[in-house]
């Protein structure tokens, strides 16, 4: 009896794939040795202080960029929505708008102290960017930037401490799963 192929091959990562490189994630983040986020030196903020900061301001912006494509795109706003309440839930897991009490105050100060070289190393769009006016394009812009902000987070995991390494770790790969649903919902 002939083998026969099946008519259509799925394309792009399978959901195996996709969880074997969330556990890996995991996995690596969970190496590393535990430090106390008070940890300052010369009454500046702690890397893990700054980082913290950075990624609460990242996903505040990214929440931002859902909203705006929302607004251009009604039409979306069923798909887009429990996705952008994710990214809410992300910056109030990392002390964010509506996170911890006084958490975002130090986000804020952290976020000055640490200049505008924190500033300039995220390369997500401002908090109201162009939306294109294709939904097609419009949702590639959101995939591209969740995939930016999990590379970001995912270099950033060797430098904090463990239980942020694993809360970073554990939001990039949701932001790696939003990629994914934004691209293969878009074919």
């Amino acid at each position: 009896m002939p083998f026969t192929l099946p008519s259509r091959t799925p394309s792009g990562p399978r959901r195996r794939t996709l969880l074997a490189s969330a556990a890996g994630t995991l996995v690596l983040a969970g190496c590393s040795t535990p430090e106390s986020s008070t940890d300052t030196t010369g009454g500046s903020p702690s890397v893990a202080d700054r980082a913290r900061a950075r990624a609460a301001r990242d996903s505040e912006t990214l929440a931002g960029h859902y909203a705006a494509v929302i607004a251009a795109h009604p039409a979306l706003a069923e798909r887009l929505r429990p996705l952008r309440a994710e990214v809410v839930r992300h910056a109030r897991a990392f002390g964010g708008a509506d996170g911890r009490p006084g958490a975002s105050s130090s986000a804020s100060a952290s976020t000055s102290a640490s200049g505008s070289a924190s500033a300039s190393a995220s390369t997500l769009p401002s908090a109201s960017p162009a939306v294109p006016a294709n939904q097609k394009d419009a949702l590639g812009d959101l995939a591209s930037a969740e995939r930016t902000l999990v590379d970001e987070r995912t270099k950033a995991l060797l430098e904090v401490p463990g239980e942020l390494a694993r809360l970073m770790a554990s939001v990039a790969a949701a932001g790696a799963a939003h990629a994914f649903l934004l691209t293969e919902g878009a074919k």
